[in-house]
């Protein structure tokens, strides 16, 4: 009997043991999971009576200001090079003081059309010497007559050998005349619409070629392709010259090559006042060309020998 009570106390007495055990040490996913709070500082100083040192505080540091962030070293200004010289001659854009756009593509001749508005100045692109000049527009869409398709035109012979052309003019400026010597930016004319450009815009016709005689005007309309130069002249290395590849291509084809392109004008039709037929004469032959034709440049005036 006595056995019986011990067992009963043994029992409660665990469980009081094992109930207080749980509180202390928490339950699974409650009493764990609890916020500890922070340590506090005791208000007495340690064993002997003296004050407690207060606890240091952190202040963050101050962030930069989005200006000086963004504030850039100072530097030096860039250095500005010069092209590479590329010969001796300096060249100038042909059009001056006007806003201008041209062709960069073989159409049907080697030349380009510089639009400009009418009047705007047509200047020598380089030192030289004048060469033709044509005050006269007497070109006639009726016959289309080659060496008059330019109108009113200027070339020069540069210092560098070549020949330039600008054409379609409105005017020539007072006191050019061949055999002029000219400076890099002189005006030579005024741009217009004479020749075949009277029923288009004003426009400079601008060519590149060789020293020839008038009888060969398919020559003095363009042998070269000119955009590269005018690119170059207008915005870049003023001393890229034509000189080179003009002689090269005048080697190669001659001083007087024949026409190939756009050589034959119109026709006008005959104008008859009687019906009555009249007999044909028989048509005389053409004269071919020959040694004597071909036209000598004079080289005190386009030099050809390599410089």
């Amino acid at each position: 009997m006595r056995s019986g009570h011990i067992g009963r106390w043994a029992a409660v007495t665990g469980a009081v043991l094992l109930t207080g055990a749980c509180s202390q040490a928490g339950l699974a996913g409650v009493g764990a999971n609890r916020p500890v709070a922070p340590a506090t500082v005791p208000a007495s100083g340690p064993a002997g009576g003296g004050a407690a040192e207060p606890t240091p505080t952190l202040s963050p540091s101050p962030s930069p200001s989005p200006s000086q962030a963004a504030e850039k070293p100072e530097g030096d200004d860039p250095v500005k090079v010069p092209p590479p010289k590329l010969s001796k001659y300096t060249y100038t854009f042909p059009v001056k003081g006007c806003k201008t756009t041209y062709q960069r593509k073989l159409l049907v001749l080697p030349k380009t059309t510089i639009w400009a508005k009418q009047g705007c100045s047509f200047v020598a692109p380089v030192d030289g010497v004048v060469d033709e000049v044509n005050t006269s527009d007497t070109w006639s869409p009726a016959t289309d007559a080659g060496a008059a398709r330019e109108g009113r035109f200027v070339t020069i012979i540069g210092a560098d050998g070549v020949r330039y052309l600008g054409g379609h003019l409105d005017s020539v400026a007072g006191g050019i005349k061949p055999g002029t010597k000219v400076k890099g930016g002189q005006v030579l004319g005024k741009v217009g619409r004479s020749g075949n450009a009277r029923d288009t815009g004003s426009n400079l016709y601008f060519a590149i070629s060789w020293k020839t005689g008038p009888a060969y005007w398919w020559v003095r309309r363009g042998m070269v392709e000119p955009w590269d130069y005018l690119d170059a002249w207008r915005k870049g290395n003023r001393t890229l010259s034509p000189r080179e590849e003009t002689m090269k291509l005048r080697g190669k084809l001659g001083e007087t090559p024949r026409c190939t392109v756009q050589c034959l004008g119109k026709v006008a039709p005959a104008q008859t006042t009687s019906s009555t037929p009249k007999p044909t004469k028989k048509p005389k032959p053409r004269r071919t060309t020959s040694e004597e034709d071909v036209v000598t440049l004079n080289p005190t005036i386009a030099p050809l020998r390599p410089q």
